[in-house]
């Protein structure tokens, strides 16, 4: 079966659709035929990011999907579920508020009860490469290549946002043993691309590029390695799953090559015309674990998956694309730099 065979006609719910990643499977989906549902309450994700989309395709609903209620009433009808939805950002943002990051633990059990409850076909859950130990990731002079088993036990998860999303991971394994609930949980590996915000690393550094900052400031020392993954290859990674997982399981969705932050700085101030410029590190700023990198090796097992954009390809169509928008922004010098400072 082709994958507009299968999805054409689903009844698909994508939670969080409006987000910079929801969006683009949006768009895949209604692409490949499904009649899509968003519930989005706005709070990071913006309408306009499907303003491309078809307005006879795809349904809003709007609202905060912590209440069982509204939950219940999206998964209404509903055949598959992608459950981007969640309280997050930047490293930052995962770092100075974990309180707020803790009411993932609400949002995920309401939305994945409301799924149980509807009798849905297949629930795909975006999970992160936070449920890695730390312990894992602290030595920049090692080859990292973090496997799905690696995760635990022993748990040791990044922060409250980390262990937010190993318990829903962990709830929806105990579900499929116990009930027989379908479901994948998708491990998405620091995901960039068109339309991410400035909340996040690479769109902050493109948009320090766009002001000019000099000296040019990067987070931590700058030796931090990350296995940036295009954002359309993870879309691709969520479909395959959604399509073909059913039974609990947790599979990496991520790129095997690591590109250090000073790397990837260097590369946008090249992109931008700027390569004299000087690079100062702010070791102070929050970095996380130092040496970040997923195995792809079970999502090419088991969903036929491998990342097709490369980094240099992918971060120079990020770079082009925020020049282009903010430029029709017209927004001052100011504005962008009050902005960035929110990273």
């Amino acid at each position: 079966m082709t994958q507009q065979e299968f999805w054409r006609g689903k009844r698909v719910l994508v939670t969080g659709g409006c987000s910079f990643i929801g969006s683009h499977l949006v768009e895949h989906l209604v692409g490949a035929g499904a009649r899509v549902r968003v519930a989005d309450d706005l709070s990071s994700g913006r309408l306009e990011n499907l303003s491309d989309v078809p307005e006879s395709a795809w349904e809003f609903v709007e609202g905060d999907l912590c209440d069982p209620r509204l939950a219940a009433e999206v998964m209404r009808g509903i055949d598959v579920v992608f459950h981007l939805a969640a309280i997050h950002g930047g490293r930052g943002f995962i770092e100075l508020h974990q309180a707020a990051c803790s009411r993932n633990f609400v949002l995920d059990g309401v939305v994945s009860q409301a799924a149980v409850d509807a009798g849905v076909e297949n629930f795909v859950f975006a999970s992160s490469g936070c449920v890695y130990p730390v312990d894992l990731q602290a030595d920049v002079n090692e080859e990292v290549r973090l496997s799905e088993p690696q995760v635990g036990p022993p748990f040791h998860a990044d922060g409250i946002y980390g262990w937010a999303k190993l318990m829903t991971e962990q709830r929806l394994a105990a579900l499929h043993a116990e009930l027989g609930f379908p479901s994948v949980s998708c491990r998405l590996f620091t995901v960039y691309g068109e339309r991410c915000p400035e909340s996040h690393a690479l769109t902050a550094m493109v948009g320090r590029a766009f002001i000019q900052q000099k000296p040019f400031e990067v987070w931590g020392d700058g030796t931090q390695i990350r296995n940036w993954t295009y954002v359309t290859d993870i879309v691709r990674g969520l479909v395959l799953a959604g399509e073909r997982v059913h039974d609990g399981s947790a599979i990496n969705l991520g790129t095997e090559e690591p590109i250090q932050v000073k790397e990837a700085a260097r590369m946008i101030l090249e992109f931008t015309g700027q390569a004299d410029t000087e690079i100062k590190p702010l070791p102070d700023k929050p970095t996380g674990p130092y040496n970040r990198v997923a195995s792809a090796a079970m999502a090419f097992e088991r969903l036929g998956w491998t990342p097709e954009v490369p980094f240099h390809t992918g971060l120079k169509r990020l770079t082009e694309w925020y020049f282009e928008s903010r430029l029709a922004e017209r927004m001052t010098t100011d504005e962008f730099a009050e902005r960035l400072t929110t990273r």
